[in-house]
């Protein structure tokens, strides 16, 4: 669970050595409240409940809805996540850090990495697609 976090950690440290190294506290706090900005940005807080391997497996064979395998800090789940807007509550969110299910089915759609994000959509895996690519195979 700290793995997914770090690099959040990271974010809000960098902007407490930066407003510390200021002279000015306005642009101290300026810059602290953009580093905390990135850290909500990379924290798993950006993205919907994730739910385990096993129960995205068994909702998604019920509704329909694809499944996305991610990562927090992966700066192209964020991208996936941010291009799916209010879209994002309508695909099972797995985070492959968190369960080691989801990292092993990862591991077995992409040939042995743990590549992401991965998506599975009707049967279908594709490793990074394109965001419309997803929202063209989202349920209504």
């Amino acid at each position: 669970m700290l793995r997914s976090w770090w690099l959040a950690g990271l974010m809000l440290a960098c902007g407490l050595v930066v407003g510390f190294r200021q002279d000015n506290p306005a642009l101290a706090g300026i810059e602290f409240l953009v580093f905390a900005g990135l850290a909500v940005l990379f924290s798993p807080l950006v993205f919907p409940r994730s739910v385990t391997a096993t129960q995205a497996r068994e909702r998604s064979a019920r509704d329909g809805r694809p499944i996305v395998y991610w990562r927090p800090g992966c700066r192209y789940c964020l991208r996936l996540r941010l291009r799916l807007g209010r879209n994002a509550g309508r695909v099972h969110w797995v985070d492959i850090w968190s369960d080691p299910a989801g990292a092993a089915a990862v591991r077995a759609i992409t040939g042995g990495d743990e590549t992401v994000p991965t998506v599975v959509a009707h049967g279908e895996a594709v490793v990074n697609p394109e965001p419309t690519w997803l929202l063209q195979r989202l349920v209504p």
